[in-house]
């Protein structure tokens, strides 16, 4: 039987004395033992992460997360990340015609989770090649059914809603289906051209993002709101109102709303104060959660994590924000998205007490004015990352 680490452990009661005997049949150290007499053998949690920078800022944004994440790795002292780059992109593309190598699934697949950059240059490689190529194809091969983004108003960083009144929503997102189905396709020519765009809704992919939704809210605030619009669409929607009024009976302690998307969103502008954990089809959600990003203060800040719940497969951690390629270089990028990115990592691993720090520290840092351009501060990358990684020490 092949083994990752092996421990063997004999006793010699007589002179009351322990022999740890380490056996590791890896190249790599994946855990630290340490013999305590009467106590046994504690492990250094190794958790492999496979890092895609991608393109643009994410070349930059993605080592500031990385020092921050160690750094609470450090703090807490009983796991430890093991990082693996893949330089897959936009850059990637044009040097092979491929935004990731024929076998890069099966590569991701031997990871814990996966934390991706930016990935985008459209000046170079259209937008449907390099999201098709690289990001929704990990979504899809991985079987990231669920995508989770929130949003909340931030300590030190203004809102443009007059009132925001302290919001705390999260974004719950089908992700692999619904509008964004690979259904369809363009014929004939000229006037008489064609596209048709299919949007496939299953029970299985619609009951699972709404029970992940419903799941979510028993740690929260208890509310779910749907998203719909089945007065517009006439098949696809009626069949999401008729899924989550069947799921709803199995949380009778969870209130549960349903608004029309066009009216979700006023909502969401006017009183996002009062919703919770809003659950919605692939497009609505991608739309809302842009604009939760908004009201924030700035979409560059807003996280995402695309999850394998069944964790079958590794997960994915990106920030919303595109690669930017206008400043890329320039040591101006707001790291602050890909840092909460990282926290959302830390929560999905199991450590939501070290989640919460790195947003307080972020939330800290803010407060005292340290803040990149796009925020409306001076601050460099490298003052904002050091800034979080000195509140967290």
């Amino acid at each position: 039987m092949e083994r990752k680490s092996m421990c063997i452990i004999s006793i010699k009661s007589e002179a009351r004395q322990t022999t740890l005997l380490l056996f590791f049949l890896q190249e790599k150290l994946y855990s630290k033992c340490v013999s305590k007499v009467g106590k046994g053998v504690n492990e250094m949690k190794i958790y492999r992460i496979a890092v895609i920078p991608g393109d643009g800022i994410g070349k930059e944004v993605v080592p500031a997360a990385i020092e921050v994440l160690d750094k609470i790795a450090q703090l807490d002292g009983s796991f430890q990340f093991e990082w693996t780059t893949f330089p897959w992109g936009c850059d990637y593309y044009l040097e092979t015609g491929k935004m990731m190598p024929d076998n890069g699934i099966e590569l991701l697949r031997g990871y814990d989770q996966i934390f991706l950059g930016a990935v985008g240059m459209p000046d170079l490689v259209p937008d449907h090649i390099s999201l098709w190529g690289l990001l929704i194809k990990i979504r899809r091969e991985m079987k990231q059914s669920i995508n989770v983004r929130p949003a909340k108003l931030l300590q030190g960083l203004p809102s443009p809603l007059r009132n925001p009144h302290n919001f705390d929503f999260v974004v719950v997102r089908e992700n692999s289906e619904g509008e964004y189905s690979e259904s369809g396709g363009r014929m004939h020519s000229g006037q008489d051209e064609i596209a048709i765009q299919n949007a496939i809704f299953t029970r299985k992919g619609t009951e699972r993002a709404m029970r992940y939704a419903f799941e979510m809210a028993k740690t929260r605030r208890q509310h779910v709101t749907s998203a719909t619009k089945s007065n517009g669409l006439t098949y696809s929607m009626p069949f999401w109102d008729d899924v989550f009024a069947e799921v709803a009976k199995d949380y009778k302690t969870i209130g549960h709303t349903t608004n029309h998307i066009d009216a979700l969103a006023a909502f969401l502008v006017m009183k996002p104060e009062n919703f919770d954990v809003i659950v919605a089809s692939n497009l609505f959600g991608d739309i809302l959660t842009d604009l939760g990003g908004a009201i924030m203060g700035s979409i560059g800040i807003a996280p995402a994590a695309n999850l394998n719940i069944e964790r079958d497969y590794p997960s994915m951690f990106e920030p919303v924000h595109g690669s930017a390629p206008d400043i890329a270089g320039k040591g101006i990028a707001n790291p602050l998205g890909q840092i909460w990115t990282g926290k959302m990592m830390l929560d999905f691993l199991g450590y939501q007490e070290l989640g919460t720090k790195v947003l307080n520290a972020m939330e800290a840092t803010l407060a005292q004015g340290i803040k990149t351009g796009d925020l409306g501060g001076t601050a460099t990358m490298r003052e904002v990352t050091d800034a979080i990684l000195e509140q967290l020490s």
